[in-house]
Parts: structure tokens; C-alpha cells; sequence
């Protein structure tokens, strides 16, 4: 690609942050998420939370966009009572990327959910989450893995048509899918592990697993490939 289209990644804040001998809110997006965007051919950009009424013109910049994993959506969203093993609230980042998750698909824009920004994607689309789930997460700061079989016909099976070991860390997921979405890929005990919006025109494809703490660089590269074409 002659111009590397400009993906952008969301990332969320944090309080009492070290930076030298400075203790500040920094806004944070581990390393491995924009290293796998320009791996993938993309240019990386940042997108701290903001006012949620500037996500259609932050959107309107972009060619692409990545919602980033991280912390449990707040089940206030999809109008459950919080489980008591549900995290804490990030409001600002939940309003934040709603926010863009809606701006995007109203525009068409090429859209990648990873872990919680699956979910973003299927709340965003007026679905719920199953807020905890045993098995998914073993040592705690430690990424397992386990197998994720494509189901044939969709987007993300034309992409990685065979079952394959992903890296993982989740204890929410999917429950009843937003309007349109489709099941595109299950773990092998049933949990959906990748949705698609089929009747999309534009690339929207989202996945439970941390494709950027592995090497497989399909689903990114695909994103960055639709987003060079928006």
C-alpha cells in the first residue's frame, strides 16, 4: 500500500500512572495493538476518550477503527443488574465507544472488535452479555488459549477457514446478538468467539480473542485491506 490507511485504536485512561518523577492520568493502549497495525499495513492512531458527540467527526478522519479490549461493559447498557463478579464501571470509555461503535457503522467504516470491543459492538446493536463464565481465564495476568472453529459461509471463515488456537482472556461474552449480527466463530464449548454483520456494506467483523498477543495476522490485515478501499 502507497498510503498506509489510518486505523484508528481506541485506549483508555488511568489514574496514578509512574512517568518519571511524575504521577499522572495517562491515557494508555498496550504496545502489541498499534505494532499489529502497521505489521498489518495500517497507520495508528490513538483515540483516548472524548466528548461522545465529536465520534462522528473523530470517525469522519478515519479510515478504519479498532475497538480495543479491556475492563467489563457495564451491564447498565443492555439494561441488566450487575453480576457481583462484574468489574467495575469505565463510564467514560463506555460512553466513548459506543459512541464510535455507532458512528462507525452509520458510516459504513471498516470496524474491528477485539475482546470487550466485541462486546462494545453487541451492545452497541442492542444485545446483552453474559457477564461471567468459568473457563476462559486461567492465571490471572496470563493469556490462555484454546480453539475457535469458523462457522463455514461468513466473512470471518473466508478468512481463517480452519479451526485454530487463539490467544484469549475474557470472563464475559456474547449472550443474545445485536440486530443483524451473525455467530461467525465458537469455542468448543459454544461461546461465540467471532460476529459479523452480514447485510453490512463495509467490514465489521468482531472477535472475543487478543489477536495481537498472537502472530495470525489475517483479521487485521483485512481490516487494514477494507479500510485502503473506504
Amino acid at each position: 500500500m502507497a498510503d498506509r490507511p489510518l486505523i484508528g485504536v481506541s485506549t483508555y485512561l488511568e489514574s496514578g500512572t509512574r512517568w518519571g518523577v511524575w504521577e499522572l492520568e495517562a491515557a494508555l493502549l498496550p504496545a502489541v495493538y498499534p505494532r499489529l497495525v502497521q505489521r498489518a499495513g495500517g497507520l495508528a492512531a490513538m483515540l483516548p476518550p472524548d466528548d461522545p458527540a465529536r465520534a462522528a467527526a473523530t470517525v469522519a478522519r478515519l479510515d478504519g477503527l479498532v475497538i480495543a479490549g479491556g475492563p467489563d461493559v457495564d451491564p447498565v447498557h443492555y439494561g441488566a443488574e450487575r453480576h457481583p463478579r462484574t468489574g467495575a464501571p469505565a463510564r467514560e470509555r463506555d460512553a466513548w465507544e459506543l459512541a464510535l461503535t455507532e458512528a462507525a457503522l452509520a458510516a459504513g467504516l471498516p470496524l474491528l472488535g477485539v475482546c470487550r470491543g466485541m462486546q462494545v459492538l453487541n451492545v452497541a446493536l442492542g444485545g446483552t452479555l453474559t457477564q461471567h463464565i468459568e473457563g476462559h481465564v486461567g492465571t490471572p495476568g496470563v493469556f490462555g488459549r484454546h480453539l475457535v472453529k469458523p462457522v463455514p459461509g461468513t466473512r470471518y471463515a473466508a478468512l481463517v477457514p480452519e479451526e485454530t488456537s487463539v490467544p484469549t482472556y475474557h470472563h464475559q461474552c456474547v449472550d443474545r446478538l445485536g440486530r443483524g449480527l451473525l455467530a461467525s466463530a465458537h469455542a468448543e464449548d459454544g461461546t461465540v468467539e467471532a460476529i459479523e454483520l452480514p447485510e453490512r456494506e463495509g467490514w465489521m467483523v468482531g472477535v472475543q480473542w487478543h489477536p495481537e498477543m498472537g502472530e495470525d495476522e489475517r483479521v487485521m490485515r483485512a481490516l487494514v485491506e477494507a479500510a485502503a478501499l473506504s
